[in-house]
């Protein structure tokens, strides 16, 4: 016998199937030619075939033991590759694939049944609603499980059948030849778009699709705490998928509308009060409607423009953790643009007491701006 493919292989003469296996991926990730193109390596490439198609087949391997002709065993030799050629050596051609990327790739039809997906909607929600939570009921419109044919996508009284063309396999092979031999490729099938099957008399109600778009209300439960942008996952209320596959999930995203006396900071409030300053120096008691109903802002004798009122556990519920933010009140301090003669004189009666008819003025520093700021702080002022 003028070769030995034992030796081709580089395996003992009692290697297992899965040792002679081995040894051909290593050579063959080596040696392949699209890893190594000089033709001295595509000839020995063409060897480690040869010897693989032989001793991965146990009826040629044993005819080959006893010194006879492979290639007269059944199953051997035809197709006109040779020994050397591409497509006999890789009888199976997942050996190629297992050869690369370490294991077979998995073929078949592909279902007709896949998870639908996801679907997002928008809801308003109040101040109110969002500090204490609530419960609301959405409208949405997404596809559900046609219950004419109950998702089959077939019309009632048939059903989906076997693809002639390719036999349930879901994909159609075509072998060519090149230099190396015999190559076969396998692409999805064109006439059932690899599913495997084909349903001659689609639903007319979903067109063969399984699922049909309609309108649900469901009922939402909004937690307390909740901001713009949180969203609320709903399990399974999404799209269902094609062939009546499971639904995805549906997601409510929150958007909360303006409020017209609060300011939204985290889970704190914020407002302003103006008041005269007859009442920011006397001190005086300002109703103010809070979440909790209404409560008297005091405003204390003296308090200057600027200054803020905290009103504690009265903001927004924390959505991870007990308790509440707080309700800060920003006083701003009205000065009198406008004064009658009486007023005028009044004032200047008072300015008179305290001893402010020409007030000298108390000067500071002017606040700079954030990149006043840097900028002195990079050139080390």
């Amino acid at each position: 016998m003028a070769t030995d493919y034992y030796a081709v292989l580089g395996v003992r003469r009692d290697a297992s199937q899965d040792e002679i296996k081995k040894a051909f991926r290593r050579l063959a990730r080596e040696l392949h030619p699209d890893v190594n193109p000089d033709p001295k390596t595509q000839e020995r490439f063409k060897e480690i075939n040869a010897a693989y198609e032989v001793l991965s087949d146990p009826q040629k391997k044993q005819v080959y033991d006893l010194g006879g002709d492979p290639l007269s065993a059944s199953g051997g030799g035809g197709g006109g590759g040779g020994a050397g050629g591409f497509g006999a050596g890789f009888g199976n051609f997942s050996d190629i694939m297992d050869a690369f990327f370490g294991q077979a790739s998995q073929r078949g039809p592909r279902s007709r049944t896949r998870r639908g997906q996801d679907a997002m909607i928008r809801l308003e929600v109040t101040l109110d609603e969002a500090a204490f939570g609530t419960t609301k009921e959405i409208q949405v419109d997404t596809a559900v499980v046609c219950t004419t044919c109950s998702g089959e996508g077939a019309a009632p009284g048939t059903s989906a059948q076997t693809c002639d063309m390719c036999r349930g396999r879901g994909e159609v092979s075509q072998v060519t030849r090149s230099f190396l031999g015999q190559v076969m490729t396998s692409r999805p099938c064109p006439q059932c778009q690899g599913f495997g099957t084909v349903v001659p008399t689609p639903c007319p109600e979903c067109a063969g699709d399984g699922r049909v778009r309609s309108r649900r209300t469901l009922t939402v439960k909004i937690p307390a705490g909740v901001d713009n942008g949180t969203r609320i996952q709903l399990a399974g209320e999404g799209e269902v998928g094609p062939g009546g596959g499971p639904a995805g999930d549906l997601y409510v995203e929150i958007h909360e509308t303006p409020h017209p006396t609060f300011q939204r900071r985290g889970d704190d409030l914020h407002c302003t009060v103006t008041i005269p300053m007859t009442a920011a120096s006397l001190g005086t008691k300002v109703p103010l409607e809070t979440l909790d109903g209404v409560e008297e802002i005091d405003i204390r004798p003296g308090t200057q423009s600027g200054q803020s009122i905290p009103l504690h556990q009265r903001g927004v519920t924390h959505l991870r953790g007990g308790g509440r933010g707080d309700l800060v009140v920003h006083v701003e301090v009205l000065t009198p643009s406008k004064l009658d003669p009486q007023q005028e004189d009044l004032l200047r009666q008072l300015a008179k007491l305290r001893g402010e008819e020409r007030p000298m003025g108390e000067f500071k520093p002017g606040q700079q701006g954030l990149f006043s700021r840097l900028k002195d702080a990079f050139n080390g002022r």
